[in-house]
């Protein structure tokens, strides 16, 4: 039931239990106290929009920026991971296998406000050894929702 109510509410967070009680033939009270529960062990965190930003007149520019960092001894990377999720301008952050080590997906009004908080806050902490910032052209797909409507394929199938 848990995971049933988890991803129901990942799909459409704006259901009400009485809603999501019916989808899964349950009683509405059940449902309800399993969300409160979920919330107070911190499974829910938040509830939100995903906004298509260039649908409204905001600019908003945003970027995934890869770091190098040099980790410290008995925290590794989570002590300079706390100090850079701290920043407003960073919406998510990940520690990552590969050639970099954390991945930072930054929000900025525009280029050059993205530009001066990596210059300024992220590349100027100690123990980051160096940034790479790849600025977003395009979102097509976030959080399984894909953001504009699919053409229909008009080319001609051809077979052998």
């Amino acid at each position: 039931m848990r995971k049933a109510i988890l991803k129901i509410l990942e799909d459409n967070c704006r259901l009400s239990a009485p809603d999501i009680a019916k989808m899964l033939g349950i009683d509405k009270d059940t449902v309800a106290n399993e969300i409160k529960v979920l919330e107070k062990e911190r499974v829910i965190l938040s509830y939100g929009a995903l906004i298509n930003w260039e649908k409204t007149d905001e600019e908003v520019v945003s970027a995934l920026i890869d770091v190098k960092v040099t980790p410290q001894r008995d925290v590794g990377f989570d002590q300079v991971a706390e100090r850079i999720q701290r920043y407003p301008e960073v919406k998510a952050l990940y520690l990552m296998s590969g050639s970099y080590d954390l991945s930072v997906l930054v929000e900025g009004k525009n280029l050059k406000a993205v530009s001066k908080f990596v210059a300024e806050k992220l590349a100027s902490m100690d123990n980051v050894q160096s940034t790479t910032t790849h600025f977003v052209l395009k979102r097509y797909k976030q959080d399984g929702i894909v953001f504009e409507d699919q053409h229909e394929d008009l080319r001609q199938v051809i077979t052998p």
